[in-house]
């Protein structure tokens, strides 16, 4: 149980990931925003991303510990690290992942008197989550001789990993000056899940006075439950049929589900607008390649009392461990099941109110009709965004402060600072390069801990490249 924890903890601190893209949101010269609001405002005539390089994202961190709190070289045993991350961690403590690739991405404006901007395109994506199982982890690490009559709760573990691939298809259209307005269809084809996110009981030892077996343990109420889709057809696969199966469920053979996303810019005068959007609502349908497993029931264990027979005739002693496991077999069976789900996505929320200043790029003032209406824009834009995910145990939340400052049509450069349950000293920067349509943005958060990774909660890296007709 020791090594399990250990091998845990060491791939939360390292492989550790968030949703939010606080520097592509309201980054207007990037056609990518339109995957963070579908109303944003759309400048451009036409775009289409590099196949597989128009935009890869990751973003690694941890919400209570780092790679350097357990591995640095500070003389410190590592078993009292550990024992001292456990202590310090909560079960709201969590370990996530989240990476897209953005397979292909193309939009384009309709002509006619009212123009829209359509887009649309496949991306893949992993998204995870592990929140930290803290009664668990003491149990597994410390046992439960100084906790007799301690609680372990079950319902600590909490977990749900995604590996699918997304197809959209979205509209942008300016409603009036003041409003655009935006949707986005998807349609997600799942190519392997896990989650166990129900789950509840409890373990205890307790004493007891004048017993000959001094110590009761009892596990009550349990009912802990793992759904799956996507493995059942793997098993035993060489890695050349696993590849094939995958890619054959990433183009639509896999448990399908569908979903929407919609977003507004809504100007207030001419320099400032407020954004939103919500993102992935949708579900799931997860009805072949499924297994369900499920543990449900109690049991009360006051010891093993030893008989020590006479042995004749080559008899063995008895059974005492195979009798313990089919006797809690028998009282908290073990099921496995071949039942469907339905799953909800993640559903994300961003909100940002944006400020327009300075001079106009290019010429001053005026409107360019070309660009669907919309005003041209000024040289420096900042603005506060709001960003939150809902997960198995409610709401993760950031918040953003953000600079931009243009330079002509050729370079676009942002900077931004991020609270959130990673940080409170997050700053990252962005720079958006277009040279003849061609443009490349690069994007990078945490900044400060570049310097040693190890230490950092939180590591982002957005990279980018499209061509784009203004």
């Amino acid at each position: 149980m020791k090594k399990f924890l250990f091998i845990y903890l060491f791939l939360g601190v390292s492989f550790v990931v968030c949703q939010n893209k606080q520097l592509l949101y309201n980054w207007e010269v990037t056609p990518q925003t339109l995957m963070l609001n579908p109303g944003s405002l759309i400048t451009n005539q036409f775009h289409i991303g590099v196949p597989l390089a128009s935009q890869f994202h990751l973003h690694v961190g941890s919400s209570g510990v780092s790679v350097f709190d357990i591995f640095a070289d500070d003389g410190v045993d590592i078993n009292t690290k550990i024992t001292n991350t456990i202590s310090r961690l909560s079960s709201r403590d969590f370990f996530t992942i989240n990476q897209q690739l953005d397979v292909l991405n193309f939009g384009w404006l309709s002509k006619g008197f009212e123009p829209m901007y359509f887009s649309g395109g496949i991306y893949q994506e992993l998204d995870a989550i592990a929140y930290f199982p803290k009664d668990i982890a003491v149990l597994a690490w410390e046992g439960n001789r100084d906790y007799i009559g301690k609680a372990y709760d079950f319902n600590d573990i909490s977990a749900r990993a995604d590996l699918l691939t997304v197809f959209h298809f979205g509209v942008n259209k300016q409603v009036s000056k003041k409003l655009t307005a935006g949707l986005r269809f998807k349609l997600y084809s799942s190519l392997i899940n896990v989650s166990s996110t129900r789950n509840k009981g409890a373990f205890r030892t307790t004493l007891r006075e004048g017993s000959a077996n001094i110590y009761e343990h009892t596990v009550t109420d349990l009912d802990v439950e793992v759904q799956t889709s996507g493995f059942i057809s793997l098993d035993g696969l060489e890695q050349s049929q696993v590849s094939k199966k995958l890619l054959g469920r990433a183009l639509l053979g896999g448990n399908l589900g569908i979903g929407i996303d919609a977003g507004i810019t809504y100007q207030l005068d001419d320099q400032l607008s407020l954004t939103a959007s919500l993102l992935d609502l949708g579900a799931i349908f997860h009805t072949k390649d499924t297994e369900l497993y499920k543990a449900k029931g109690d049991y009360i264990l006051d010891g093993i009392e030893l008989i020590f027979p006479e042995l004749e005739n080559g008899e063995s002693t008895i059974p005492y461990y195979d009798n313990l496991e089919d006797d809690i077999a028998r009282e908290i069976p073990f099921d496995t099941l071949n039942t469907g789900y339905t799953q909800l996505r993640p559903t994300k929320i961003n909100a940002a109110l944006h400020y327009d200043f300075g001079r106009f790029v290019g010429d001053k003032g005026g409107c360019n009709c070309k660009n669907n209406g919309a005003k041209k824009k000024r040289v420096s834009q900042a603005g506060a965004h709001y960003y939150s995910i809902f997960r198995p145990r409610g709401l993760q939340m950031a918040g953003t402060l953000y600079y931009t400052r243009r330079f002509g049509n050729t370079l676009s450069i942002k900077t931004t600072y991020t609270l959130d349950h990673y940080s409170a000293k997050n700053i990252g920067a962005g720079m958006f390069l277009n040279i003849g349509g061609v443009n490349l943005f690069l994007a990078a958060d945490n900044l400060l801990q570049m310097s040693n990774l190890a230490k950092a909660n939180s590591v982002s890296l957005q990279i980018g490249l499209n061509y784009i007709l203004n």
